[in-house]
This record gives structure tokens, C-alpha cells and sequence, in this order.
């Protein structure tokens, strides 16, 4: 399992509540627009010169199992909000599980590459804390579990 968490904060520098848009400036000042979709609550409380707290959480597990069984994938979506009336924020979690084969292994850099069930490949970085690494071939297949979250807090300059 590998995990990795960032967290950034950002400025609001513009709202346009009719069209739902928000301009953020990131620490390093990267300026974004950012559409946000009607299940955003309370964004009437964003003003300009607000501070957004941005946390992102990504999580990949591998599973090695026993071939014969097709590929498959699944997907789950979790998002909880801020009570009304209270600062805009929420969570948004996301977890799909594949199986995949795996196509290549770089034992020295630590790296698998897995086909899914729809053909498309994705290198991954296996966690040093895997101790059966070695173990994994070329054509064995593996489940994977994805989770990513989103969390979003506002709060005064």
C-alpha cells in the first residue's frame, strides 16, 4: 500500500456565483478557475481574499490473487458537506478496485506497470514496506484498490 497526502492552501481571488466559478492563487502563484457543481454548499459565504485549505489523499493497495477469474472494476464515491449556514467545505472520497495484469516490474526503481480490463496501463510505486515484492511477475494478476479524497475547509485571511 502506498500513501500519499498533500496539503496546499490557497487564496480566493475571485467568485462568480451565477456561473458557480472560483479563481484561487496557489502558494507558488498559479492562478486557477475552478467550476464547482451545485452540490457546493453555502458558497454565497466565499469572498475574494478567503483562504482554502486543500488537502489531497491518494492511497493505492495491491492485492495479489489467483488467476483465472476475469477482469473486473469497481467504484465507489462518498461525499459529505458542510451543514447550511456553516463555512463552505467537504469531502469528496473515491475508491475503485481493479484487476489487473501486470505488465512490467522494475524491482530496483520499485515500479509496477498493471493493464487493466479496458487495455489502458498505469505505472505505480510499490512502498519499500512490501516485503514479498520479489514475488510478483510479469503476467500474474493483481486486484488494486484506488482511493482518492478531496477535502476543502474555508477560513478568514
Amino acid at each position: 500500500m502506498v500513501t500519499e497526502v498533500t496539503e496546499l492552501t490557497a487564496r480566493v481571488d475571485a467568485v462568480d456565483y451565477g456561473k458557480q466559478l472560483v479563481t484561487l492563487t496557489g502558494p507558488q502563484g498559479n492562478t486557477v478557475t475552478l467550476k464547482v457543481g451545485p452540490e457546493v454548499r453555502n458558497l454565497d459565504q466565499v469572498k475574494a481574499g478567503d483562504q482554502l485549505i486543500v488537502e489531497h489523499y491518494e492511497s493505492i493497495a495491491l492485492f495479489v490473487r489467483k488467476s483465472g477469474e476475469p477482469p473486473h472494476a469497481t467504484e465507489a464515491t462518498v461525499v459529505a458537506l458542510a451543514p447550511k449556514g456553516q463555512k463552505p467545505g467537504g469531502i469528496v472520497v473515491d475508491t475503485a478496485e481493479i484487476t489487473a495484469t501486470v505488465e512490467a516490474i522494475d524491482y530496483e526503481k520499485r515500479t509496477v506497470t498493471l493493464r487493466g480490463p479496458e487495455g489502458k496501463t498505469r505505472t505505480i510505486k510499490v512502498d519499500p514496506a512490501v516485503k514479498r515484492f520479489p514475488e510478483i511477475k510479469r503476467g500474474d494478476e493483481v486486484v488494486v484498490r484506488h482511493t482518492e479524497a478531496l477535502a476543502i475547509a474555508v477560513r478568514k485571511p
